[in-house]
């Protein structure tokens, strides 16, 4: 059924692109309410068909964001973020005035060193600022179906080591630089896994590009220094602007993505203003 130019209206909820690669808000839903299996099945196609999910104007509490995540797969215990905030199941992800840093400020995939990545995360927004601290998403079906049939025979069968000394551990040092904290102590240790360049998607079958800048470090059986060049190349191919959706923040916005199949990164440009987000993430399974 029509619901809008460019839209359509399944389960009673309604959904609508927001550009050509990726990205749909979703209209009619309360995602604090105990949704029926129909509403469910309807937003995970939605997520399927459009990599990244959007909703406005959305009221629900730390349970019924854990409630709402459960109804997509289990919850997914973050390592790094594990003792240091009160609720494993849930990360705060905070930007004071004056920080340095922020949590996702390169190209990434969530979570790419532990051998079953996330399936997706579902981003609640509690305090926005009043401009500055968008969140950009890519596509990486599109990443893979641009490049050449050459380069596409050079990447089957490759396979890339990632690992989270970039973004936690003591070598890291970014709790000095912003709010949101990491594991940092002595006793944290390197998580590595090793994963295909070339993922095949297990719900659609459609093959992408799975490399980050936040985790992915080398090519297997290479070195770092001889993976750069074609490396390097693959993480900026992954975000090439037609690849790509920006998505601009107010109070009780959501965001739900397909952490299989797209990059993100959050723009640090919040200048004098706090940024609070709350994030659940789902459990996913072994890229192939």
């Amino acid at each position: 059924m029509t619901g809008g130019a460019g839209g359509t209206t399944t389960a009673s909820i309604e959904v609508h692109p927001i550009t050509g690669a990726l990205g749909a808000e979703i209209h009619g839903v309360d995602l604090g309410a105990d949704l029926g299996d129909a509403t469910v099945a309807a937003i995970r196609q939605a997520l399927l068909d459009h990599c990244v999910v959007f909703f406005r104007d959305q009221r629900f509490d730390a349970l019924q964001h854990k409630r709402l995540a459960r109804r997509f797969g289990d919850i997914f215990i973050h390592p790094n973020y594990a003792g240091v905030t009160p609720d494993p199941e849930i990360v705060d992800i905070r930007r004071e005035p004056g920080d340095r840093r922020i949590v996702g400020e390169e190209w990434h995939t969530d979570t790419t060193m532990v051998a079953e990545p996330p399936l997706g995360a579902i981003l609640y927004a509690v305090e926005v600022p009043l401009y500055g601290g968008d969140t950009l998403f890519a596509n990486q079906y599109l990443a893979y179906e641009a490049l050449s049939d050459g380069m596409k025979r050079v990447l089957q069968g490759l396979r890339a080591v990632h690992s989270d000394r970039k973004v936690a551990g003591p070598q890291a040092g970014l709790n000095a630089y912003r709010a949101t904290k990491v594991r940092e102590d002595a006793s944290w240790q390197e998580t590595m896994s090793v994963h295909p360049v070339v993922r095949t998607h297990p719900e659609t079958g459609r093959k992408l590009l799975f490399v980050n800048h936040s985790y992915t470090i080398r090519f297997e059986d290479m070195t770092e220094a001889e993976s750069a060049p074609l490396l390097g190349f693959l993480l900026e191919h992954g975000h090439r602007p037609e690849f790509t959706c920006r998505f601009r923040w107010a109070n009780g916005s959501v965001a739900f993505w397909d952490n299989r199949c797209v990059k993100h990164l959050a723009v640090h440009d919040a200048g004098p203003f706090r940024r609070v987000m709350r994030r659940v993430q789902i459990a996913g399974d072994k890229p192939v």
